[in-house]
């Protein structure tokens, strides 16, 4: 029977983010879509994931929610059966990246969340494309559903995020490296260097996105998922 495969969204993002994978994959396996929100640090968002997830699944990230799959797997390594790491990092904020985030959460709490979003976060993560406006519009209403204090948690808990670059080295499980040929939040030299950590990894671009390849190209991207969903696991 397949193992159950749970998706953790990145940033400001909801289960809309995933919604073309739930509805391809959902039909062959238990999918269980788990929000990154509750908690300002990442242990405390691994930690209660651990406390509610199956007892072992197949694990699939993006962004934040990737961060918080590599603590996931740090602490319960014998609980993921494989891992998909979507525009992710696994190295710790850097003191300007970290900086910069400052004044961003004051506009969110002088409640410009909605512009920001819009008129800077939003753009920056999408590739050029005829759904552009269409997958901004919805950026925006997800992080309007989520509200400012999610976004002020999210962002101190990335702040703070540790390296995982040892995670990755001793990881032991089929792994996916996915990531938009135009990603400039996460471009793909960063995430060849990702791949490269990890002894079973396989690396795969998508052309034509850039941040969220899930909704800018589906297809790619689910063909891509089927292809690490059904490879062979590895024997520790």
């Amino acid at each position: 029977m397949n193992e159950p495969l749970v998706l953790l969204p990145g940033m400001m993002c909801d289960a809309r983010l995933f919604w073309p994978q739930l509805m391809e994959f959902g039909a062959t396996r238990a999918v269980m879509f788990a929000p990154v929100t509750g908690a300002s640090t990442v242990g405390a968002l691994a930690a209660q994931f651990l406390e509610a997830a199956p007892g072992r699944f197949a694990l699939l990230g993006h962004e934040m929610g990737g961060v918080v799959a590599l603590e996931i797997l740090r602490r319960a390594p014998e609980r993921v059966t494989r891992l998909a790491l979507v525009a992710t990092s696994a190295q710790p904020e850097t003191p300007q990246a970290a900086a910069d985030r400052e004044p961003q959460i004051v506009a969110v709490r002088a409640g410009r969340l909605t512009s920001l979003m819009r008129d800077k976060i939003g753009p920056a993560c999408l590739a050029l494309g005829p759904n552009r406006g269409e997958i901004l519009n919805l950026v925006v209403d997800m992080a309007e559903a989520l509200g400012p204090d999610c976004f002020i948690a999210q962002s101190r808990a990335m702040q703070r995020r540790p390296d995982q670059q040892k995670t990755l080295r001793t990881a032991r499980v089929p792994t996916l490296v996915l990531c938009g040929a135009e990603d400039v939040i996460t471009p793909v030299k960063r995430q060849a260097f990702l791949a490269e950590l990890v002894p079973y990894a396989e690396l795969r671009v998508i052309d034509g996105a850039g941040h969220l390849p899930t909704l800018e190209q589906p297809q790619a991207t689910n063909e891509a998922l089927q292809d690490w969903l059904e490879s062979p696991l590895i024997l520790r």
